[in-house]
């Protein structure tokens, strides 16, 4: 039986959580163009919806994603100049920065094996959380390919450029461990504690300022990229924009008055 292609990604929403799957495991979760889409979508709802505080990012089967799903592409003699930064940036690179951008935060819960385009789209997330039985592989060197999707982005960000350059060049499989150890994942879990660790955190995310959160994330992605002037420039405005929310206020409220802060995300 063939599944329907909205089955490849399934979605619900729960307690504000917003859980994404992707769900090809017999393809180890590599991701096709229409499954890309459709994650790219979600995640821009999920920015919208006042109802959604949190979204995990997570996948059916043994294997988180094993890159991109490479079938039906054009063969080498039938491209033109072009065609492949077009793919590149219309593709992978929008995937990664649907991840990036998103205002709610973003928990990879990584299951399985994330090689190429499926490790940096766990790495984009805020928060990391793998199985013991997880791996990150830099994959591209091994099929002689540059790495897309925001790799050489990402990665000396998270390690700085030596140990990015060591993983990108060899291309060796990082256990979960280690990759915990290199500071690219906040917490390994047994496989069957996966779930509810993500549910734990997501539901911790989604029961705070949602639109503080949201702030923080921008002014630490956008601190990587800029100067001290342009980041404390960031803050003040970040910090006048936040205290006009309910959220501030509350939270405010309630230290003065020695109660605990309900947020409501707005």
């Amino acid at each position: 039986m063939t599944r329907a292609p909205q089955d490849d990604v399934l979605h619900r929403v729960e307690d504000g959580v917003s859980w994404i799957t992707l769900n090809r495991p017999e393809a180890m979760n590599a991701v096709t163009p229409e499954q890309r889409e459709r994650v790219i979508a979600l995640l821009a709802r999920a920015s919208g919806d006042p109802g959604v505080r949190a979204v995990v990012l997570t996948a059916s089967g043994k294997g988180f994603c094993a890159g991109a799903d490479l079938r039906g592409g054009p063969a080498a003699g039938e491209r033109v100049a072009g065609d492949v930064a077009r793919v590149i940036r219309l593709g992978a690179q929008r995937l990664i920065t649907a991840v990036l951008d998103c205002e709610k935060p973003v928990i990879a819960a990584v299951n399985g094996t994330a090689a190429g385009i499926g490790a940096h789209l766990a790495l984009a997330c805020d928060l990391v959380i793998a199985a013991e039985a997880a791996r990150f592989i830099e994959v591209f060197v091994r099929r002689g390919l540059v790495p897309d999707g925001g790799g050489a982005y990402l990665l000396p960000r998270l390690l700085g450029p030596q140990k990015a350059k060591e993983l990108m060049f060899f291309g060796d499989a990082v256990p979960a461990v280690e990759a915990a150890r290199l500071g690219l994942v906040n917490a390994v879990v047994p496989a069957e504690a996966l779930e509810a660790t993500a549910r734990g955190w997501a539901e911790r995310l989604a029961q705070g300022p949602t639109r503080a959160l949201a702030l923080t994330k921008q002014l630490v992605n956008a601190s990587l990229d800029g100067d001290r002037a342009a980041a404390l420039a960031a803050e003040a405005a970040a910090q006048e924009i936040n205290m006009t929310t309910a959220d501030a206020n509350e939270g405010v409220a309630s230290f003065v008055e020695r109660r605990t802060p309900k947020y409501l995300g707005r």
